[in-house]
């Protein structure tokens, strides 16, 4: 029997701190679980599968990633769909848009530039509901050096002292076009504390746990235990190889967009 296949992209955001990253696992809550069993109910069958752009780490949150849902034998009413399928979401995940795409279209393989954000504080305990969404820093911290030291990060670099436990096909060389960190002006709630930073990267092809150890190496700067020269160190790859294993906390780090370089944008 002929299968017909429909494809569609779907724009998502979500609130990561009760799952345990978006890939399903047994026995643990994930994004991807509960898309999944969301979209069995709305669809009333089980005829489909679904790819990520952008797949999170346990408890790091999502203000914008992609979904391309493959489905068989019969199409959807875009509209109606995404209607019942935000109803049917738990409250801590929403879908956006949604768009048919034709065959041709491989969210794995599309390029895709990325936009992350990691919220941090220092200094005096934030109010116990900021900590699904930044990291609270009990020292002080000198932000000015962590600022110049940020700024490094830009370029392309080998990246192999950011990159958690790499296999030998893992990809280390990656660029950076923007890594700065700045007073935070993006997320404000009034739980908040008064004064919040973050980093903001944007980039392509990041490796595993990159940016938590970049942030922990930034941390690590405004605490006055590593300098300038240190990061500089980390991205030669003339130098010994350097191991990070700060890894800040997955809650402080926002998916916070997604940009699909088409074909005709790369050339």
């Amino acid at each position: 029997m002929f299968r017909q296949r429909y494809y569609y992209l779907i724009k998502v955001q979500y609130l990561g701190f009760r799952f345990h990253g978006w890939q399903k696992q047994p026995e643990v809550n994930t994004v991807q679980r509960m898309v999944e069993r969301t979209l069995a109910y709305v669809l009333q069958h089980k005829n489909f599968k679904v790819l990520a752009a952008g797949r999170t780490d346990a408890k790091v949150s999502a203000n914008e990633a992609f979904i391309e849902l493959f489905l068989d034998h019969q199409p959807i009413e875009t509209a109606s769909f995404l209607s019942e399928f935000n109803q049917n979401l738990p409250q801590d995940i929403k879908a956006l848009s949604i768009e048919e795409v034709d065959k041709n279209f491989n969210i794995i393989q599309h390029p895709k530039q990325k936009e992350y954000i990691y919220l941090f504080t220092f200094g005096t305990k934030m109010h116990p509901f900021a900590a699904p969404f930044m990291y609270n820093i009990p020292e002080e911290l000198n932000i000015e050096a962590m600022k110049k030291c940020a700024r490094l990060f830009e370029g392309t670099h080998n990246f192999r002292s950011y990159c958690h436990r790499p296999n030998p096909k893992t990809v280390l060389t990656g660029t950076i076009d923007y890594c700065r960190i700045m007073e935070n002006t993006e997320y404000i709630a009034n739980f908040f504390p008064e004064k919040s930073y973050l980093l903001k990267i944007v980039g392509t092809g990041f490796k595993r746990n990159q940016i938590r150890l970049m942030m922990g190496a930034l941390i690590d700067v405004g605490k006055g235990k590593r300098d300038e020269t240190f990061i500089r160190k980390t991205l030669d790859t003339s130098e010994e190889e350097i191991i990070l294993e700060h890894i800040v906390p997955g809650s402080g780090l926002i998916l916070n967009r997604i940009t699909l370089i088409s074909s005709e944008d790369e050339s």
